[in-house]
């Protein structure tokens, strides 16, 4: 009985060993390893509810109306806007944030600063505001850039371009007034040279999000907030997945809700990013030659 026992116990491991390497060797199903320091996670927010979400909904000829240029929180936007505030706060993401990437539109700058910047801003301070009051008839307070994280405007991660005058941009000038502790360095023209009477087509709006992600990888910040639109974010997420479970491929190209946060982890496999590893550790130290097991007990 024992001999038998120790018989299937051997078959059952051997065939357990060979069923688990054939899992790991099929990267399609089993999980992946990447170094540490090749890797970010990027907390994506969609921008609360604007103007034209409301218009859009009940007449989508709506967008077509230049009454939406660079549209605007709603009231039921800024709401969202706090509720998200207090979640981050509740779960310590506030705290780790590195950076900020923002969209330059108003919608996307409101959405930002109010999830991720200070309290009120006061005029006792030196520092500017993030964003002075009532911007966008919102009757909103200025907010502090104290305490926070440094933003940084990005085109790359602009809405779907064209046609719709909501996804039009303002002047730099006028942005720095309206939102003085967003850096606008990376924003090439005054102007908005981007938006064309054509819409952007899907692919190109693909192509843009992939080229914004390479940009992220090349960043030393390894947690950074991105607050951004729907289309972008379907558009650049539905391109992964193709290599996971059916339910991953399916999380990842759902569309976001407006105020919708959701994290992820950027890998960098073409390492676009040169950024050093702050937990390895190289071993060996003191150096010496390496000893057998039995040798060092």
């Amino acid at each position: 009985m024992y001999a038998s026992g120790q018989i299937v116990f051997s078959f059952s491991l051997h065939w357990f060993s060979n069923n688990f390497i054939n899992r790991v060797m099929d990267t399609t199903a089993g999980p992946s390893l990447y170094p540490l320091h090749h890797s970010k996670t990027i907390h994506l927010v969609r921008h609360a509810q604007g103007v034209h979400n409301v218009e859009g909904e009940k007449n989508h000829d709506a967008y077509l109306s230049d009454d939406l240029f660079d549209a605007n929180l709603t009231p039921l936007g800024w709401k969202q806007v706090e509720n998200l505030q207090k979640h981050v706060k509740a779960i310590g993401l506030s705290g780790k944030i590195e950076l900020v990437v923002v969209s330059p539109l108003l919608r996307t700058m409101q959405t930002a600063v109010g999830v991720f910047g200070g309290e009120a801003h006061t005029d006792g301070t030196n520092e500017p505001p993030l964003m002075i009051e009532n911007v966008g008839h919102s009757d909103h307070p200025a907010v502090s850039s104290l305490n926070c994280p440094p933003f940084v405007a990005v085109e790359l991660c602009r809405e779907q371009m064209g046609l719709h005058p909501c996804d039009k941009r303002r002047t730099v000038t006028e942005y720095r007034h309206l939102f003085p502790g967003i850096d606008f360095s990376l924003v090439e023209t005054d102007e908005d040279t981007w938006y064309t009477p054509e819409r952007e087509k899907k692919e190109e709006v693909t192509a843009r999000g992939l080229k914004f992600l390479e940009w992220l990888c090349t960043r030393k910040e390894k947690e950074i907030a991105v607050v951004t639109h729907s289309s972008f974010l379907f558009n650049t997420l539905s391109a992964f997945g193709n290599d996971c479970h059916p339910n991953i491929k399916t999380e990842l190209s759902a569309h976001f809700a407006n105020c919708e946060l959701r994290s992820m982890v950027i890998v960098d496999k073409g390492m676009v990013g040169s950024n050093n590893s702050t937990s390895n550790y190289p071993g060996k130290i003191p150096h010496g030659p390496d000893l057998p097991s039995d040798a060092t007990d």
